[in-house]
């Protein structure tokens, strides 16, 4: 049954590799570790409409963005300890909040309200 353990230990490995790499990233930057859930949703989600060649009023990047943050969340909640769980668990909450906020904004005036975007723009279908 070792060999069971081993899919376990390759998860634990990149997920504490992904939490050391993500908090080099926050402290070296000038900016607080807040705002960089704010940036790096909009700059995942535009990047994947991009890759995808879609536009973001579509449904896939917003879903890579909240996926990436779900899995980030879960190795931050994972990797990191806090004094309490709750505290823990409200960090979390807010992160998921501030990466995702500004992406469900822009999907939702490209879907209800393009013309805020580019004047003549119909919405998709």
């Amino acid at each position: 049954m070792r060999w069971l353990d081993a899919p376990f230990r390759l998860i634990e490995r990149l997920g504490l590799g992904w939490f050391d790499a993500k908090t080099f990233f926050e402290h070296s930057l000038a900016f607080s570790h807040d705002a960089l859930h704010s940036f790096v949703g909009v700059v995942v989600q535009l990047a994947v409409a991009a890759i995808l060649r879609c536009s973001v009023a579509r449904w896939k990047p917003w879903l890579v963005v909240l996926a990436l943050e779900l899995a980030n969340e879960a190795s931050d909640l994972y990797g990191e300890v806090w004094p309490t769980r709750s505290q823990q668990w409200g960090e979390s909450a807010k992160d998921l909040l501030l990466t995702i906020f500004l992406p469900t904004l822009l999907l939702a005036i490209s879907r209800l309200a393009p013309r805020l975007l580019v004047r003549g723009a119909e919405p998709p279908t």
